[in-house]
């Protein structure tokens, strides 16, 4: 189905486009409607076409070393995918499929070519709209990996929650009993030896009444604190699993990528290896001695 050039409007990578490019390009790509759960292409398959999502949701798959399927991506209305493979004319390293019924453009090497053929600056078009791209994931790649827990909590955190830190920081520490111990000292010292004129006779009622009240408002200024270093360990335990996920990411991509390289390697040397060698090793391994 031939594509309406006023459809390229809303697709982010051609939205720079003039109307003569539009047009151009427009005559040169087609319009492919899948049905849901119906796959748009396979791993492993020759690259001929990427496609750009109009209508609809689509979902991207590798497997794992350990033969898992792994989600890489669900594009959405103005997302395109396969870009990379068509544009290198090497196979697909996903599969893509619609996950409701789908509208896409299919873009092919030769029509990107024939609209930079007539019009050049379209590809500077183009590469614009995939800077801007680019430098969306770069940013957020180190929003994402340059997060400190620690200063993610003081962003979050309050005055009152500070203050609540310092008093149980200050109040847990060997320099707070040590000052409490000598001003207990002094002012029992003080009013023992005062005798009739002491403002708190043994046993020292107002000393008691002022402990209290000092142990009834230290207690939840405690638990607050207590409470915002669980909201610590939250925040922690998150940025954690989020970089054990991007970890893991990166291992299975570097696994399927030492995978490919294996594969090529076996196959440069099949094609490298003289006859003789082939036939005995074929031979081998069917099991027939020489």
């Amino acid at each position: 189905m031939p594509c309406n050039p006023e459809e390229l409007r809303h697709i982010p990578l051609f939205e720079l486009l003039d109307d003569d490019e539009a047009q151009i390009l427009a005559a040169q790509i087609e319009i492919r409607k899948f049905a849901p759960r119906q796959r748009i292409y396979k791993a492993g398959e020759s690259a001929n076409h990427a496609y750009v999502v109009m209508t609809g949701k689509a979902r991207l798959t590798t497997m794992d070393e350990d033969q898992q399927e792994v989600v890489i991506d669900e594009p959405v209305h103005g997302d395109f995918f396969g870009f990379a493979s068509m544009l290198q004319q090497v196979e697909h390293h996903t599969t893509a499929m619609a996950m409701e019924e789908t509208v896409c453009l299919e873009v092919g090497r030769d029509d990107i070519a024939a609209l930079l053929i007539r019009k050049p600056m379209a590809g500077m078009d183009m590469l614009t709209v995939q800077a801007r791209q680019f430098h969306a994931a770069q940013k957020l790649v180190r929003t994402r990996t340059a997060r400190n827990a620690n200063e993610v909590i003081e962003e979050q955190s309050t005055l009152g929650e500070r203050i609540a830190d310092t008093v149980a920081r200050f109040g847990g520490s060997w320099s707070f009993i040590i000052l409490f111990g000598i001003v207990l000292a002094v002012y029992s010292t003080a009013n023992v030896a005062l005798q009739n004129r002491a403002w708190d006779p043994y046993p020292f009622i107002l000393l008691n009444l002022f402990l209290s009240m000092l142990a009834a408002i230290q207690a939840p200024v405690i638990m607050m604190s207590q409470n915002r270093q669980d909201l610590k360990d939250r925040v922690r335990s998150e940025l954690d699993y989020q970089v054990n996920l991007r970890a893991e990411s990166e291992i299975q991509s570097l696994s399927n990528r030492m995978n490919l390289l294996m594969e090529k390697m076996d196959d440069v040397i099949e094609q490298t290896a003289s006859p003789e060698s082939r036939s005995t090793h074929i031979e081998n391994a069917a099991g027939v001695k020489p």
